[in-house]
């Protein structure tokens, strides 16, 4: 259980208490309790959706949105705000873009990043709730942090020291294999066939981000990893949305 609780721990803002510094070998082994991070996620929007029956259809997605953003502590949408600002900051060069990631604060490439976003989730909500989505909202925090596990397991980590090269160089790479399938699987198997355009869209997505970072840095970061999750859950309420 010990994974699962690491990986809890790093991903939402849930109040868990780890007994000590984890070893590396069990950083790595938390990626792959990462999809179960994000159908807790699911769960917890899916109930909350469920409680909100009966609630205008505008603020019952305003509040999903404000409850998935408090769930995450909006870390991935941090990595979104750097990796926007670097992207267009770094000018092409990969160490500009490097540092340009490591500095805190937000430019308005990084502002307007987190509004578009926000907003294309938000009026995606509104179409889900209307139609009344149920447990397809589970899909997107699942996709998202099975991309991240994805991400570390076929794309080399770049930040030399980052918390990220613990959990790349110890990834149990054949058992990683297993579960993406696995939660690949489930996903298809909930959502029929307005999950596999989900799925299929994600898949595009999640190659084109991939190729971009692999021609600038030559790999990931923690940001960019961020980043993909959160675009990767905006392409799939995006794709259900459209679909319904």
């Amino acid at each position: 259980m010990l994974p699962f609780w690491i990986a809890l721990q790093f991903l939402s803002s849930l109040p868990v208490r780890l007994p000590g510094m984890p070893e590396p070998r069990e950083m790595g082994r938390s990626l792959l309790c990462y999809p179960l991070v994000g159908a807790l996620f699911g769960l917890l929007l899916w109930l909350a959706s469920y409680l909100m029956q009966g609630v205008a259809a505008p603020l019952h997605a305003a509040m999903l949105l404000a409850l998935w953003v408090l769930l995450s502590g909006a870390l991935h949408l941090d990595g979104l705000a750097d990796s926007a600002d670097a992207w267009l900051g770094g000018f092409g060069d990969r160490e500009r873009t490097l540092q340009i990631m490591k500095d805190p604060r937000s430019g308005p490439i990084a502002v307007v990043t987190l509004v578009l976003v926000l907003l294309l989730k938000f009026c995606a909500l509104w179409v889900l709730v209307e139609r009344g989505a149920g447990a397809l909202l589970m899909l997107a925090p699942v996709v998202g942090r099975v991309a991240m596990l994805g991400l570390f397991l076929v794309t080399p980590y770049v930040r030399k020291g980052g918390l990220g090269q613990a959990l790349a160089e110890h990834l149990p790479r054949r058992a990683a294999g297993w579960v993406l399938m696995g939660s690949v699987s489930l996903c298809l198997l909930m959502g029929g066939w307005l999950a596999l355009w989900s799925v299929l869209a994600s898949l595009a997505v999640f190659c084109w981000l991939r190729r971009l970072m692999c021609r600038r840095l030559g790999g990931t970061t923690g940001d960019t990893a961020g980043a993909v999750l959160e675009l990767l859950e905006l392409t799939v309420v995006l794709g259900l949305a459209l679909s319904m």
